[in-house]
């Protein structure tokens, strides 16, 4: 069974950093594909970016390209979301979700079947 749980959100400054974790557990197989969503108050759900297990294709919102890096750690059955230079626009719950199966990589929120509970992250001074 698959299983995804974010954690690592919290209130930083403008200016700082944050670090979100991914922890993605119960695939079948090394074909997956996980995303970082975020949903902002009164704000449709954004995808902010993306990896590919099978290829190792990532994907950036144009948002948050620059500032924000995905990256993994298989020992630990993990993505990471480092988010860098955050602004009050930054300001959401973020969501992992994973696409078990999921050739390539995509922001598009109905391939995924399985997310997590989400993590608030607040820019704020």
């Amino acid at each position: 069974q698959v299983q995804v749980v974010e954690s690592g959100g919290g209130l930083v400054q403008p200016g700082g950093s944050l670090r979100l974790s991914c922890a993605a557990s119960g695939f079948m197989s090394d074909t997956f594909a996980i995303a970082w969503f975020r949903q902002a108050p009164g704000k449709e759900r954004e995808g902010v970016s993306c990896f590919s297990n099978s290829d190792g294709r990532l994907h950036y919102s144009d948002s948050v390209k620059g500032r924000f890096t995905i990256s993994r750690d298989n020992a630990k059955n993990t993505v990471y979301l480092q988010m860098n230079s955050l602004k009050p626009e930054d300001t959401a719950v973020y969501y992992c979700a994973a696409d078990p199966g999921g050739l390539g990589c995509s922001v598009d929120s109905s391939k995924y079947d399985y997310w997590g509970q989400g993590t608030q992250v607040t820019v704020s001074s």
